[in-house]
């Protein structure tokens, strides 16, 4: 899958904390704002994902209502790509397609959710750190057992050159 240039901003604005550091601006869309008007093969090249995809993310709720053309075809804006661009990072995260599609519900509500995003997103955050505390420990076996490979080979190269 091809990872996307764009940052995650989506239609909900929290108040910003200096410590954030996450937080960052977006960079550029390939258009800009006003001009932003992608066809969905532009998206799909864009985001790597399929247009079967996008119109399934639109289907159950993912998406929130996407623009049409006065012919019908779907117009995507810098917005709808900055949506997509999070949406990955939720699937990086593992997040169930049903949390997703809860939280977007969510965002759509409006501020008053604010509590209830915040509760979803640290309940993943926790599910995140549980899976790198795996990873590192998976690091370290492998690590140890490439150190224990690389010492074998080490000693029998050592044996041979006498």
């Amino acid at each position: 899958m091809t990872v996307m240039q764009t940052t995650a901003v989506t239609t909900e604005r929290a108040p910003e904390s200096p410590a954030d550091i996450c937080a960052a601006p977006p960079p550029g869309h390939p258009r800009p704002d006003g001009e932003d008007r992608y066809t969905i093969s532009e998206v799909a090249a864009f985001t790597g994902l399929t247009a079967h995809t996008l119109r399934w993310y639109e289907r159950i709720g993912l998406m929130s209502h996407i623009d049409r053309s006065h012919t019908g075809q779907r117009r995507y804006t810098n917005r709808d790509l900055d949506w997509l661009d999070l949406v990955g990072k939720l699937r990086l995260t593992g997040m169930p397609v049903a949390d997703m599609v809860r939280y977007a519900e969510l965002v759509r509500e409006g501020e008053e959710t604010y509590g209830e995003r915040r509760e979803l997103l640290e309940s993943t955050r926790r599910d995140v750190l549980a899976r790198i505390a795996e990873l590192h420990d998976t690091l370290a076996v492998l690590d140890r057992k490439i150190n224990i490979y690389s010492g074998a080979a080490h000693a029998r190269e050592t044996e041979t050159n006498r």
